[in-house]
């Protein structure tokens, strides 16, 4: 086992809590699927996956297809993708991309990260955007990941530089208590996790000693979007 430093917020944060700074070896290669429903409604299955990419980097993707209701209907696919490299066990952003594919509009958005230059661009299409990146920066697809291996590590309280459209937002995030959660994977005692500094609409439920990602997240996002872990698998 590798023992790899922490970066220097969760270091700063670890100290302070009296967490445990030695941290286990960044998870192998999976593939999780859960279940995804949109306002109470069955919406679809997303596949999310872990790989090694080669040259020190990592591929996490999110694909959700729609399988119920007016996203099959239309056909929907929304996929996100990010390359990353470890920083301890922060995924540290490389770039990440996002389509949204359905029957009457395609949306797309991209994010590079020059870390020579320090600059995060950010290409939506219609407009492009930059702005300084930040050591150890996540970013929206990767987010869930992090905060599942904090809270493996030991930490119940946890800051994150977060790159999202226009600038590297400082989120901060907190164990709130253990709940009962039932999934189709199965019954757990979770930790629950919200977001701490805004009210985001940003509710996780993990088992960190078992898997490194939520058995149920549940996202406001132009609706109340929940995804419900179903089963969880290493090659």
């Amino acid at each position: 086992m590798t023992i790899r430093p922490l970066p220097a917020p969760l270091l700063a944060l670890a100290l302070l809590l009296g967490a445990p700074t030695a941290l286990a070896a960044p998870p192998r290669d999976f593939t999780a699927i859960y279940q995804v429903s949109r306002d109470g409604a069955p919406m679809g299955e997303a596949t999310v996956s872990l790989h090694a990419s080669g040259h020190g980097e990592w591929v996490f993707s999110k694909d959700i297809k729609g399988t119920a209701g007016l996203a099959a209907m239309l056909g929907a696919d929304d996929r996100e993708s990010s390359s990353f490299r470890w920083k301890g066990d922060v995924p540290e952003a490389i770039s990440y991309d996002y389509r949204l594919t359905t029957g009457i509009k395609n949306k797309r958005r991209q994010l590079r990260v020059d870390w020579p230059k320090n600059r995060v661009t950010v290409d939506e299409g219609k407009r492009t955007l930059t702005y300084p990146a930040s050591p150890g920066m996540v970013e929206r697809n990767t987010l869930p990941l992090a905060l599942g291996l904090a809270l493996r590590d030991g930490l119940r309280q946890v800051v994150l530089p977060v790159a999202v459209r226009q600038e590297v937002q400082t989120q901060r995030f907190a164990v709130t208590g253990k709940e009962n959660v039932k999934v189709p994977a199965g019954s757990f005692l979770a930790m629950r996790v919200e977001r701490t500094d805004a009210d985001r609409g940003f509710s996780a439920w993990y088992v960190p000693a078992r898997y490194p990602l939520p058995v149920k997240l549940s996202q406001h996002d132009g609706g109340n979007m929940e995804m419900r872990l179903v089963s969880f698998t290493r090659p």
